[in-house]
C-alpha cells in the first residue's frame, strides 16, 4: 500500500500535466494543480475540480510558491513553437526562474523533484538516435533558443541543486507526445493535421515532407513519469522517454487523412529556421532502469486523438 502523498505539479491544466494529475489521483495520491493558464486550461481539469483529493490554484512558476509538499513534478512551460515564440522572454524565464522558485520550494520542504525536459535540447541533432549522453547541437540565438536553452539551462540548474544540496532529483527528456487534449492551435503537427483534415484544408507539410518525428502516446508517457519518480535516490536521469518507432511527417499526414476519411490534399511549404531534421530517442535507459516502453500504437492513439478533435469542433471549443 503507498502512502498518500501530496503532489504538486506545475503546468497542471496543460496537455501532460492533467493526465499526470489524473494518474496520481488514481493512485491515491493528494494533488495540488498549479497553472497561469497561458496554455493549459480549467476544461482539462474541470472535471476533477470537487475531487476530495485535488485542488486547483493559479499561480505563475516564475513567482515563488509556499507550500507544503512531498513531490513536486515541474511541467510548466509552454511547448509548443507556436507559443513558446510568442513570448521568447517568458518563455525563457518560465524555465529558468520556474526551475530556480520549484527547486526552491523542493530544498526547503525535502521534496522530490521531477523535471520535464525536453529533446528539445539534442537541438539538431547529429547523432542518430539521440542518447542521453549526447549534448546537442543548438543554435543558442535562434527563434527556438528560448525554448531549447531555457531547458538545457534547467537542466543545470536540477542537477547543480543536487550536487549542492543533495536534492532528490529526477530528470526527463520528453519527445513528441500527442493525444486528447492537446492545444487544438499549438502548430505541432499531430494537432495541425488532424485539425486540418477534419476541417478539410490541405495538410502542409514543411520541407519534402521527409524529416521524421516518434510519436508517444501520452498515456504511455505518463507511466514514464510516474516509473521514474518512483525510482531509488540513485536515480537521477536525464532519461529519454518517447517512442523510438520512427515515421516521416508524410507518413503522418496520409494516416491522418486516411483515418479521418479526409479529402484533404498535401501540400508542400519552405522548412522554419532550425527545424530538427530527425527526432528519434533512444530508450535503451529507460527501458532497463524503469522496465518502460510504449505500447500504444500509433493507429490506435490517432484514433483517440481524432475523436477528442472532433468533439472540440462539433462544440465550437476549437478555437
Amino acid at each position: 500500500m503507498h502512502l498518500q502523498r501530496r503532489v504538486l505539479i506545475t503546468g497542471g491544466a496543460g496537455f501532460l500535466g492533467s493526465f499526470l494529475c489524473e494518474a496520481l489521483l488514481a493512485k491515491g495520491q493528494e494533488v495540488l494543480c498549479a497553472d497561469n493558464f497561458y496554455t493549459g486550461t480549467r476544461r482539462n481539469v474541470e472535471h476533477l475540480i470537487g475531487h476530495p483529493r485535488f485542488e486547483l490554484m493559479r499561480h505563475d512558476v516564475t513567482f515563488p510558491l509556499y507550500v507544503e509538499v512531498d513531490d513536486i513534478y515541474n511541467l510548466a512551460c509552454p511547448a509548443s513553437p507556436v507559443h513558446y515564440q510568442r513570448d521568447p522572454v517568458q518563455t525563457t524565464k518560465t524555465s529558468v526562474h520556474g526551475a530556480i522558485n520549484m527547486l526552491g520550494l523542493a530544498k526547503r520542504v525535502k521534496a522530490k523533484i521531477f523535471q520535464a525536459s525536453t529533446s528539445e535540447i539534442y537541438g539538431d541533432p547529429d547523432m542518430h538516435p539521440q542518447k542521453e549522453e549526447y549534448w546537442g547541437n543548438v543554435n543558442t540565438i535562434g527563434p527556438r533558443a528560448c525554448y531549447d536553452e531555457g531547458k538545457r539551462c534547467a537542466e543545470t540548474l536540477f542537477f547543480d541543486y543536487h550536487r549542492q544540496h543533495n536534492l532528490q532529483i529526477k530528470v526527463a527528456r520528453i519527445f513528441n507526445t500527442y493525444g486528447p487534449r492537446m492545444h487544438p492551435s499549438d502548430g505541432r503537427v499531430v494537432s495541425n493535421f488532424i485539425m486540418q483534415a477534419l476541417r478539410g484544408e490541405a495538410i502542409t507539410l514543411y520541407g519534402d515532407g521527409g524529416q521524421t518525428r516518434s510519436f508517444c502516446y501520452v498515456d504511455d508517457l505518463i507511466d514514464g513519469f510516474i516509473r521514474l519518480m518512483e525510482t531509488s535516490d540513485d536515480v537521477t536521469g536525464p532519461i529519454n522517454l518517447g517512442n523510438p518507432v520512427e515515421f516521416t511527417i508524410r507518413q503522418l499526414a496520409e494516416q491522418v487523412v486516411a483515418l479521418t476519411g479526409s479529402k484533404s490534399k498535401i501540400e508542400f511549404k519552405p522548412l522554419p529556421a532550425d527545424d530538427p531534421k530527425q527526432r528519434q530517442p533512444d530508450i535503451t535507459r529507460a527501458r532497463k532502469t524503469l522496465g518502460w516502453e510504449p505500447k500504444v500504437p500509433l493507429e490506435e492513439g490517432l484514433k483517440k486523438t481524432i475523436i477528442y478533435f472532433d468533439d472540440l469542433l462539433s462544440k465550437g471549443l476549437a478555437g
